[in-house]
């Protein structure tokens, strides 16, 4: 069974897979929000129609540094929610995401990559990191 993991964030969401065994975690791609959780609803049936052994998401809790929820933890439990609601047979884990686009932005300079190509596949190196 595979596990997707979720970096929610306002105009992106990053999702990666494990393999079906679940010991390794790849990038799978970054969603455009445009604004709206119903262009990433879609695109999460699509890849649920394709992938149709996952059984856990994976979401990123973003954590102010002191521990507490800001606005951008009440906008992630609210798409929590959503999950819960619409797939309500898959199970939900959250996990503390602080520092992992710190942590995604290192392995980015590491290897290189550049600018543009960085904001697209930031999101995605992020979600990678919730699932590892």
């Amino acid at each position: 069974m595979r596990a997707l993991g979720i970096d929610y964030g306002d105009a992106r969401v990053g999702i990666a897979i494990t393999d079906a065994l679940g010991i390794t975690a790849q990038g799978l791609e970054t969603i455009n929000r445009n604004g709206s959780d119903k262009v990433v609803l879609r695109r999460l049936d699509e890849i649920l129609n394709e992938y149709k052994d996952i059984d856990t998401f994976v979401v990123g809790m973003p954590f102010n540094m002191d521990g507490s929820k800001g606005f951008r933890g009440e906008a992630t439990e609210s798409f929590i929610h959503k999950l819960k609601c619409k797939y309500n047979k898959i199970k939900l884990e959250t996990i503390d995401e602080r520092l992992t686009t710190v942590a995604a932005n290192k392995t980015m300079n590491f290897l290189e990559i550049n600018k543009r190509k960085k904001k697209e596949i930031e999101d995605t190196i992020s979600a990678v990191y919730i699932l590892e």
